[in-house]
C-alpha cells in the first residue's frame, strides 16, 4: 500500500472513531521526515489515547506496525510513526499550541476530513 492510501485509511479510522478536525498534510518535497502527516484531535485525554489505540489496532490488522510511538500514556499529544506517515493525535490545548497544519500548509497540500 502506498503512503497516500495508508494516510487516507488512517484518516478514515480516526473519523470512524469520532476524532475531530482530521487533516492529512502532504509533505512531498518539503521534508525527508515523512510523506504525510495525519493530524486529529480527541475530546479528552482518554479519547486521545483511545484514538491512538484504534489506529494501532486497525493498522496492525492490515499488517503494519509503527516504527515508534511517543506520548500515548499522557494523552495530550500522541505520535505514531509509520515511516512515510506520521500520525499526530492532540487534545485541543496542545493542538492549538503546536498548530502543525499552519506550519506545513502551503495552501494546496492539506486535505480536511
Amino acid at each position: 500500500m502506498d503512503s497516500r492510501t495508508f494516510a487516507e485509511n488512517v484518516c478514515k479510522i480516526l473519523k470512524d472513531h469520532k476524532a475531530e478536525d482530521v487533516v492529512m498534510i502532504d509533505l512531498g518535497g518539503k521534508t525527508e521526515v515523512a510523506d504525510f502527516f495525519v493530524v486529529a484531535s480527541g475530546r479528552s485525554m482518554t479519547h486521545t489515547r483511545s484514538l491512538i489505540d484504534k489506529v494501532e489496532e486497525e493498522t496492525e490488522k492490515a499488517g503494519t506496525s509503527p516504527v515508534r510511538e511517543e506520548g500515548v500514556r499522557e494523552g495530550r499529544w500522541a505520535v505514531i510513526d509509520y515511516g512515510d506517515v506520521v500520525v499526530h493525535v492532540f487534545n485541543d490545548e496542545s493542538r492549538l499550541f503546536y498548530h502543525l497544519e499552519k506550519l506545513w500548509d502551503d495552501g494546496k497540500n492539506v486535505v480536511r476530513y
